[in-house]
This record gives C-alpha cells, structure tokens and sequence, in this order.
C-alpha cells in the first residue's frame, strides 16, 4: 500500500499559539525613531574628505511617510489634552501636501473628521491619498500657493467656531514635537557626535524645534538653515522666507547661517541620488541633501546631519 505523499498540516489550537516575537503596537507608536542614513556614496561622489560625514534622517519611515506626522501627531495630542479638540469635532488647517496626509491619517485613526485648504496644483497623487484617507479639501488658487491656503483656512476657522483649526504655522505644539523627538533621536544615534545640523524652512517646525533641543546639549553645534533661492521656485513644501507669510514661531535669528538652494539643482540632486544611492526622494529631501553637500565642501572635518522629509 503506497504512502500519501500529502500530509495534512495539525495545527495547534489558539491558546498554543506562539507568542509574537516581532515588535508590535499601535500606528501613532511608530511614529519617530527614524533611521539615520549614512551617506558616503554620495559624499564620496562630491570629493568630500572621508573626515566630514554625511548623514540623513529617513523620515519617510513614519507611517503616512513624512516627517510630518512628529508634528501633526503632538498638535492633535497637545489639543486633545488641552480640550480644544474633542470627540466629534473637525481639525481644519492649510497645507501644502504632507501635513495634511498625516493629518489625514491620523484624524481616520482617531476619529476626527479632517478639512483641509490645499493649492489647487498640489500633485494629483496627493489629493488622491488625502481624499482616500477621508479628508474634505478645499481646493485655492495655485497663484497664491501655500499662503494663500492659510488665509482660507482662517476664514473658514472664523466662520465656524466648532472646528479644531490647528493652524500649523504658529503652534508652538509643531516645533516642539522635534523638540523633544527629533533632536533626541539625532543625538543619540550620532552618539553626541553631531557637528553641523541641515533642515529646510516651510513651517520651520523641525529646524526651531531640533536646533534649539541640539544647542541645548551642545552649544557649538551650527545649525543651517535651507530655503529656495527666489521667491518663484519648484520646492515643494519650502519657503522663501524673505517674500512668504512668516509662521509665527520662526526665528531668523536661530540659524548660525541660511544656505540656498535652486530648484534645478534640487532636481538634479533627486536624479543623482535615486541612481546612485537607490533612494527615491522627493524634491525638497533633494534640496536637503544639496545644501548639506554645499556645507561639506567648506569643511576639513565635521558630522553633517540633515533631514529628508
């Protein structure tokens, strides 16, 4: 009599299952604690010294993948615990794209309904996400850009007081969500090594708020700060200070220096760094790596840090 070659699997019952082993937890329990890339291809590539490190923090790791979710996440924390954003009520702020797909995300996994005032031009693969999240979108003329999705969000919040409007650009709760994460992580994942720190200004949350928590451990840290070269620009996301609607916790006074960058070189970068060292960025984490390369050049030695939105 021939053997089955076929034996059915016994499985065990529930309450001998195996215990999971692999870290587990809730969405907002994984947001933070980025990776920090080292990249030395790149360096290399612009005849940095071996003696000046290049390094990146991987934010598209969070879990609507940018670093906004570290704001976006304490601002609707923070509201929550100071009662100004309730069960049943609706967060409403501009955005120029990320923000409001963590504030998507999030407010579905809360509970909270999400409005939000976006430029009419902002990518169809964004509207899309944010529309797939739930969020309602109120859709501005791209001429005004993200400025002019802030004076429509604060007429919509005046015109209807029941709305959370968690105005990002002047709450003190976006900054020190970096603050306490951001700067912390970069601390010690260069073990305290860290010697120059590179960021974008949009809101400049992450810069104001990483910056002040880096100079508090080390003082001697320089911190740069990395905004497009003229006011008409193709950096998504970034501001050009000196001709937008300054965020009201914004300090000009803060960075150790400012770094511009082109859009075309920005672009460039994106092209390079997807080639060359396999990561697929977007164009204002491109501009990011281009100024910290500028920085770089001018260095004997150093740990140069920046952030990929």
């Amino acid at each position: 009599m021939l053997s089955s070659i076929y034996q059915p699997t016994t499985y065990a019952t529930r309450s001998h299952y195996p215990t999971v082993s692999t870290p587990t937890g809730t969405l907002e329990q994984q947001v933070g604690n980025t990776p920090l890339l080292h990249l030395q291809k790149t360096a290399d590539s612009f005849n940095i010294p071996r003696t000046v490190q290049l390094f990146a923090k991987a934010e598209w790791f969070n879990p609507s993948g940018s670093v906004k979710d570290r704001a976006a996440l304490n601002i609707i924390r923070t509201a929550e615990r100071h009662g100004q954003l309730r069960p049943g009520m609706t967060l409403l702020d501009s955005t120029s794209g990320n923000m409001g797909i963590a504030y998507a995300m999030l407010g579905a996994a809360r509970g909270y309904k999400v409005k939000l005032a976006l430029p009419s031009n902002a990518s169809p693969e964004r509207i899309a996400i944010l529309r797939a999240y739930g969020a309602e979108l109120i859709l501005t003329d791209p001429l005004e850009g993200s400025d002019g999705a802030i004076l429509v969000a604060r007429q919509l919040a005046s015109a209807d007081p029941t709305v959370f409007y968690a105005n990002q650009y002047n709450n003190s709760a976006n900054w020190m969500a970096h603050y306490f994460t951001t700067a912390n992580e970069i601390w010690q994942q260069t073990h305290g090594h860290i010697t120059h720190f590179v960021a974008g200004l949009g809101t400049s949350g992450t810069f104001t708020g990483t910056t002040k928590r880096l100079k508090e451990l080390n003082p001697d840290i320089r911190a740069l700060s990395m905004q497009p070269d003229t006011p008409f620009h193709g950096l998504e996301g970034l501001k050009h200070m000196e001709t937008a609607m300054k965020p009201g916790f914004y300090d000009e006074g803060l960075a150790d220096e400012n770094v511009v960058v082109r859009t075309e070189d920005a672009y460039e970068m994106a092209r390079f760094l997807s080639r060359q060292e396999g990561l697929f960025l977007g164009i204002s984490a491109a501009a990011a790596v281009a100024a910290s390369i500028n920085v770089a050049k001018t260095l004997d030695h150093g740990v140069i840090v920046t952030v990929l939105p």
